[in-house]
């Protein structure tokens, strides 16, 4: 068996108990919260105590912790992940309707974080000490400190109220009858405000670890013996420091891809974006507990497969972590 086979093996066994722990977990702390999808319901509608009896045996909700954890481990092996209570909807359905709007928004700030905060990074430390160098570290770090939602709050009030270059909200225009290239168009254009309130803030992080591992390799006897060579400063920066600065921030990609989910939440509630962040949203406010564990399992599942992803990047980019983790 090869060693990305091992390596793939081994983090799929290991992901299955993070899954179990993630899943009980999260059915224990939300049976612990006070107030059910009964009590939510009566709230916006009314009803009298037969009424709430029925519901709660309707939903379930009269049998005790243990046996609905049970019932929801068996029908999650059946890949069933229940009934949602606000929706009346299965909610597999729903969740596969609301998934594509926000791998769409993450995958979209991931690239503008990722790309363009690692050529800023690489620009910054061609010339340590520079005054582009102090410009860009200021500037990223005053970025960082910025909260998404204030971000995103700004963005609209310039852009979408004062510019009117783009729109406020929403995955694309009501009651369009746009398909194909402009319906693309259309989306990719409701998605410019979010992508970039979502994707600013990470970019400051990457620029700074590119910056500050590219200071790092300066510093190494590779670079040294590069320049005994007369390789030239520009060939020196591509082919050898910024090469060996990148691995930290493909580690940190997938330790990012949680916070990044999270940060979709926030912006996906501020922009009005009908994704998973939105969806969460609402179940919290219909107590609807398992829609919350299904977006909350399936949030885990992405971040598994993310870090999945970039365990099998780094294992190619640096052949002594494949061989390490075969061998162990």
């Amino acid at each position: 068996m090869t060693r990305p086979l091992i390596l793939l093996r081994r983090r799929l066994v290991g992901s299955i108990f993070v899954l179990l722990i993630v899943i009980i977990g999260s059915f224990l702390l939300l049976e612990a919260a006070p107030g059910d999808a009964v009590d939510a319901y009566i709230v916006s509608t009314g009803g009298d105590a037969g009424m709430i009896e029925l519901l709660r045996h309707r939903w379930g909700l009269d049998q005790s912790e243990l046996t609905r954890l049970a019932n929801y481990l068996w029908a999650l092996l059946h890949l069933d992940l229940g009934h949602s209570v606000t929706f009346s909807r299965p909610i597999r359905e729903i969740i596969l309707e609301r998934l594509p709007t926000t791998l769409i928004l993450m995958g979209s700030a991931t690239a503008l974080s990722f790309g363009l905060g690692s050529a800023l990074g690489i620009y910054a430390g061609a010339r340590p000490g520079s005054f582009r160098d102090r410009f860009l570290s200021i500037g990223s770090l005053a970025l960082y400190a910025v909260p998404g939602f204030w971000l995103g709050l700004v963005l609209i009030v310039i852009f979408a109220v004062d510019l009117r270059w783009l729109p406020i909200g929403g995955i694309e225009s009501l009651a369009s009858d746009k398909t194909g290239l402009a319906r693309t168009a259309d989306i990719a254009t409701h998605l410019v405000l979010p992508v970039s309130a979502l994707g600013f803030i990470y970019l400051a992080l990457y620029l700074r670890m590119m910056r500050a591992g590219m200071a790092e390799a300066w510093r190494q006897d590779f670079v040294l013996a590069a320049r005994s060579r007369g390789l030239s400063r520009r060939r020196i920066v591509l082919a050898h420091v910024a090469r060996n600065a990148l691995l930290p921030l493909v580690t940190m990609l997938g330790l990012q891809s949680a916070q990044m989910l999270g940060g979709s939440v926030v912006i996906e509630s501020v922009f009005a974006v009908p994704g998973l962040g939105r969806l969460a949203q609402e179940a919290v406010a219909g107590r609807d507990t398992p829609l919350l564990l299904g977006i909350i399992l399936t949030s885990a599942v992405l971040v598994i497969v993310i870090n999945l992803v970039v365990d099998l990047a780094y294992a190619f980019l640096d052949p002594r972590v494949g061989a390490s983790e075969a061998g162990a």
